[in-house]
């Protein structure tokens, strides 16, 4: 049997500039024609390392529905569809939950007064951190336990009241390290000496491009110094330049939804 990857990914809407800020100021102007240009050459670095796109149908009335991520959690065969903490980005659920539906995932769904974001859930070898705090509360966190132990997946809640989501502070790198940069970090302690500090907040942030090679992350052009740390550990770097989004709080992780590891169809 063959494997292909996938990715969900969402063009950018022309209101971008109007999209929600939490942690940062609105003091730079965001250029739209700028990030669409941003926007399609991260999807090609995607494409390049030979994941097949899929994309989730425009929202131009939805500033934020460019950053994908946050409208659902993929684990194995299901999808759990989200219910964003901010009521402004509800609109964007709908689609985003019929392009999962078409790739053949069993979905459910996170009811209210749950909140979850998908931007506030990080994965790793059978454990899921969740981000409670800001745009996921507790019952949202409750749910999606709920929907996950049963896969023998171990939940965790983390606080967040530093940045916007979860992954905004941390991620993971392929080989269990959670990478963080730490002022943004509310309880670096929570992985122990697992915990990497980096120099440059949009090094916190990287997505494993390719599951033959494990040692290539795509990341911020705007990290150098975190990119030559990772280099040092014997990591390849694929940089993209992204901050049309990051002046909203985005990152390369909120911009996809990564399909790993899914049967190719005869």
């Amino acid at each position: 049997m063959t494997y292909t990857r996938h990715a969900l990914v969402r063009r950018p809407s022309p209101r971008l500039a109007d999209g929600l800020v939490t942690h940062i100021s609105r003091s730079d102007h965001v250029n739209a024609e700028l990030a669409q240009q941003q926007w399609q050459r991260y999807v090609a670095a995607f494409s390049d390392a030979g994941w097949t796109i899929h994309e989730v149908a425009a929202a131009p009335d939805c500033p934020d529905s460019a950053f994908v991520e946050d409208t659902m959690v993929v684990y194995g065969d299901l999808a759990v569809v989200c219910r964003p903490g901010a009521e402004e980005r509800w609109p964007e659920i709908p689609a985003a939950e019929e392009a999962i539906s078409a790739q053949g995932y069993h979905v459910v769904r996170i009811e209210a007064p749950g909140t979850l974001e998908g931007g506030d859930v990080l994965k790793h070898d059978g454990t899921v951190w969740v981000g409670v705090g800001g745009r996921t509360n507790a019952e949202g966190i409750t749910q999606l336990r709920t929907h996950l132990e049963p896969l023998g997946v171990d939940v965790v809640a983390v606080p967040v009241s530093k940045a916007l989501h979860l992954k905004s502070a941390v991620t993971a790198l392929p080989d269990g390290t959670i990478i963080g940069y730490e002022p943004v970090v509310d309880d670096p302690g929570v992985w122990g000496d697992r915990f990497l500090a980096v120099p440059e907040e949009p090094g916190a942030h990287v997505v494993l491009l390719d599951d033959l090679d494990d040692t290539v992350l795509l990341m911020s052009s705007a990290a150098p110094r975190t990119a030559a740390l990772f280099e040092q550990r014997g990591y390849r770097v694929s940089a993209v330049d992204i901050s049309e989004f990051e002046k909203l709080e985005g990152c390369v992780t909120c911009l996809s939804v990564r399909l790993r590891g899914r049967p190719a169809r005869d």
